[in-house]
């Protein structure tokens, strides 16, 4: 499954309240605001009218994308770190260091739960895929969108 999304079940739990909310008083709002600017009259000039019928289009995209994740989900355990021996993978905490000797800090998680900045990334980024299975010692070239980039594993945890 190539195009599976890869999360914790916690996380697809998530997905599937925020779709139920969306689908739900998501949609009971904006009918109702539909509604209410539609009784305000001529529909070509009333400016309410098409930002509710926007944010409708907004939030059936949201519901779509939702959909296709939930459709594509692939449900991926996290090891317990005592027995995973020091192996890059889900829920894994990474010290890297690359070639000028800076050491970086990554958290893999789903992409769901991904924040880049905050150093937790997504199993599917191209970091986590050339990381994953590593043990502390051992090295990649990892091929980024800006280059590539030799990171060696520091530690794990």
């Amino acid at each position: 499954m190539d195009d599976a999304t890869l999360m914790t079940a916690a996380d697809l739990e998530a997905l599937r309240v925020e779709l139920a909310t969306l689908e739900g008083e998501g949609r009971r709002d904006i009918a109702g605001r539909i509604k209410t600017a539609r009784e305000w009259g001529d529909l070509k000039e009333n400016s309410e009218y098409h930002d509710a019928k926007n944010e409708q289009a907004h939030l059936e995209t949201r519901i779509a994308t939702l959909r296709d994740r939930l459709a594509r989900a692939q449900i991926v355990e996290v090891a317990p770190k005592a027995s995973d021996g020091g192996i890059v993978g889900f829920g894994s905490v990474v010290m890297v260091r690359d070639e000028e000797g800076r050491e970086q800090r990554f958290e893999i998680v789903s992409s769901r739960s991904a924040a880049p900045g905050a150093g937790q990334i997504s199993i599917e980024s191209p970091v986590a895929k050339g990381l994953l299975g590593l043990h502390a010692g051992e090295a990649v070239s990892i091929t980024l969108p800006r280059g590539s980039r030799r990171l060696t594993v520091v530690s794990v945890a």
